[in-house]
This record gives C-alpha cells, sequence and structure tokens, in this order.
C-alpha cells in the first residue's frame, strides 16, 4: 500500500473514523483513492475539533455553574463532578453511597431503580444550611446526573416573607381594633353619656395617628427596599438641620436636649431617602430617651467618608439584641414602643437607605447609659 495512503488510513483510525478500503491497482486508481481519503480526513479532522470544542464548552459551563453536578455510572461510581459540588457536599463523594446528607442519596436511588426523575431538600452543616437537589436518570442504562443547590438564603427570605405578612397584619389590627371600638363608645356615648366624648374622640385620633404612621412607614420601606436614585449631590449637613428643626418642639415637651454639630457634608445620593434616614435615627432617639436626657447629633467630614453619629442618653439596647435591631417590627421593649407609637419599621428603613448609598451603619449601646449610631457614607469630591 502506498505508504501516503497508509498514513491517512492511521489519522482516520486515531479520530474514530472507519474507513473501507478496496484494492488498489494502478497509479491513477491510487491517486484518486488517495484524494478521497485526504477529503474524509479532512471531514474527520472538523468533526473532531467541533466536538472537542463541544466538550470543552461544556466542561466550562459546568465548571463555571453554582449549582454542584455529579454523574452516577450504573454501578453507583461517580464519573464526573464540576467544582461547585465540594462547596455545596463539603467533598466530592465516590459513589451514591458515600453521599450525604441522607435524604439527598435516597433521591439518586429512587431516580435509578424507577426512571423517574426525584428531588430531596436536606439540612447540613454548620451553622445550617438547606440544600435541594434533583435526580434525573440519563443514558437509559441506570446512570443518574445530580444537581444541587444551596437554598438556604431563598428559606429565609420566604420566612421573612411570611413574618412581615403576619407582623403586619398584627400591627394594623391592633389600631383598627381600638378605633373600632372607640367609634362605637362614641356612638352610643353620644346620646347616654355626652361628656365622656372628649376622651373617645382623643382616643380615635391617636389610634388614627399610629396607623397612619404605620402605612407611612410600610410605604416608605417599599420604596426604598427597591433602591434609592444616587445620582445627585446632596448636602448632608443642610438636611440633618432641617430635620433637627421638626423635633425641636417634641423634644421641648418631652424634656429632651437636641443639640447639633456639624460642617459642610456632600454625598451622592437622594435627599428624599436621606432625610429619612436622619428623621428615622433623630426620632427614635427621642423615642427612648427621658426627661432630663439629651440626644446629640454630628456630622462631619472624616478623610474620604461623611459621618453622621446620632447619641442618646435613653435607655440603651441589650447586647443580646443589637444583631436584631435592624430586622422590620423587631423591637426591644414592645410596650414602650407601642406607648410612643413607635410602628419598628423606623431602623429598616434606615438599613435600606444606608446600603441603597454605599454606606455602613453600626451601634453602640449600654444599658441605662445610652445609645450611638454611626453611619459613614462615600463623600462627593
Amino acid at each position: 500500500m502506498d505508504p501516503y495512503v497508509a498514513a491517512l488510513l492511521g489519522a482516520l483510525v486515531a479520530f474514530g473514523v472507519g474507513v473501507a478500503v478496496g484494492t488498489l491497482t494502478g497509479r491513477a486508481g491510487r491517486r484518486t483513492e488517495a484524494a478521497e481519503l485526504a477529503r474524509a480526513s479532512e471531514r474527520a479532522t472538523d468533526e473532531a475539533r467541533a466536538g472537542r470544542e463541544e466538550l470543552r464548552s461544556m466542561a466550562a459551563a459546568l465548571s463555571a455553574m453554582q449549582e454542584g453536578v455529579l454523574l452516577f455510572g450504573p454501578d453507583g461510581a461517580t464519573t464526573y463532578a464540576n467544582p461547585a459540588i465540594e462547596q455545596h457536599l463539603g467533598s466530592v463523594p465516590a459513589s451514591v453511597d458515600a453521599l450525604l446528607p441522607v435524604g439527598l442519596r435516597e433521591s439518586v436511588r429512587s431516580a435509578a431503580l424507577t426512571h423517574l426523575s426525584a428531588e430531596a431538600e436536606a439540612e447540613t452543616g454548620s451553622p445550617t444550611r438547606w440544600l435541594r437537589a434533583s435526580a434525573t436518570p440519563v443514558g437509559g442504562d441506570d446512570s443518574v446526573l445530580f444537581v444541587v443547590r444551596d437554598v438556604t438564603e431563598a428559606r429565609r427570605l420566604e420566612a421573612v416573607r411570611r413574618d412581615f405578612v403576619a407582623n403586619a397584619s398584627h400591627e394594623l389590627k391592633t389600631p383598627l381594633a381600638s378605633i373600632l371600638a372607640a367609634a362605637e363608645t362614641i356612638q352610643s356615648a353620644a346620646t347616654d353619656d355626652p361628656a365622656v366624648l372628649p376622651r373617645f374622640a382623643a382616643l380615635l385620633e391617636k389610634d388614627a395617628a399610629r396607623l397612619s404612621r404605620i402605612v407611612s412607614d410600610l410605604l416608605d420601606l417599599s420604596r426604598v427596599e427597591g433602591g434609592s436614585e444616587t445620582a445627585t449631590s446632596v448636602a448632608l449637613d443642610a438636611i440633618t438641620l432641617e430635620e433637627m428643626d421638626r423635633f425641636e418642639s417634641a423634644a421641648e415637651d418631652t424634656g429632651v436636649t437636641l443639640s447639633i454639630s456639624s460642617e459642610a457634608a456632600s454625598v451622592r445620593g437622594s435627599a428624599r431617602d436621606l432625610a429619612l434616614l436622619v428623621r428615622n435615627l433623630i426620632d427614635n432617639a427621642l423615642r427612648y430617651t427621658g426627661e432630663g436626657g439629651s440626644v446629640a447629633v454630628d456630622v462631619r467630614v472624616d478623610d474620604e467618608e461623611v459621618v453622621l453619629s446620632v447619641e442618646d442618653t435613653g435607655i440603651g439596647i441589650p447586647t443580646r439584641d443589637l444583631p436584631r435591631i435592624f430586622e422590620r417590627f423587631y423591637r426591644v421593649d414592645r410596650a414602650r414602643s407601642r406607648e410612643t407609637g413607635g410602628t419598628g419599621l423606623g431602623l429598616a428603613i434606615v438599613k435600606h437607605v444606608v446600603e441603597n448609598h454605599g454606606g455602613r451603619i453600626s451601634v453602640e449601646s449600654e444599658l441605662g447609659r445610652g445609645t450611638r449610631f454611626e453611619v459613614r457614607l462615600p463623600a462627593t469630591g
């Protein structure tokens, strides 16, 4: 056989292409056969190159996935694992028998046995994480494709949503019940005992105002959760001074000294939302500071940051409650909060506004001595 033809046949065999070659006779026959083989070899090379590219693309896609992927063969042995699987499971199981938690293992066995897809959720690790997995039969030979993802955050958000609905319903129901009771009393007392009307009218007004504050805070929270417009340069010192004016009368009525120290300080953001941030911090400080106490507000520039601090000499916050004070409807002292008209949403609003403006917030507190909130926002040039 011509050496050139033999080389082509070798190349075709290497790429898995079967070639049937008859007996070559004559110089012209060998040339024709060589040309055909050359074309076949070129086609095979192109197909093999395309196949390798496709495999590389698939491998890259699987490696980039946040979901963990395992492929178990008919004997239960692991035949493929992407890098993310170790993040979810802690290690790559050598076989189905080594797959943990047990609930996930059972989903793979079910898929292999029934040839139907199976899903499972399992709790694992410390701190606890929740994993959701799907096992799908592939290939018709009892092989199973196993995909797992971390749903811890999704479950947390779902729990927050449920709690929010329950808490909002409860918070709205309380003043509504008081309003209805006061309205009914006023209606019956209009003829039977007119002297009580002013007292119940005052209760009606108080609960209506509380209901209005809850609805207003809910709307503000919903809005800032969607983000803030941060294209405009805003003078935070001027906004703080304006907000301070709002509380002068309330501070005087409760015997609390309200003071401010400020310097020119600008940040990029939403004047409306930054005013909401300042308002809620001052309002929170005044609510939990008794007669004879003080609330000090400070605005200054620290290198490339604008620092807003609100410090009070109020009742303080227990250490155990500090991690939760920015949660919606969370109150350290529910009885006092209802007495002062707090909605439990102010600090949640503050946290979202700070995050929307690329800043951070911290809190220091000591029971019986007061609380200090500090907000740091990027300063404009």
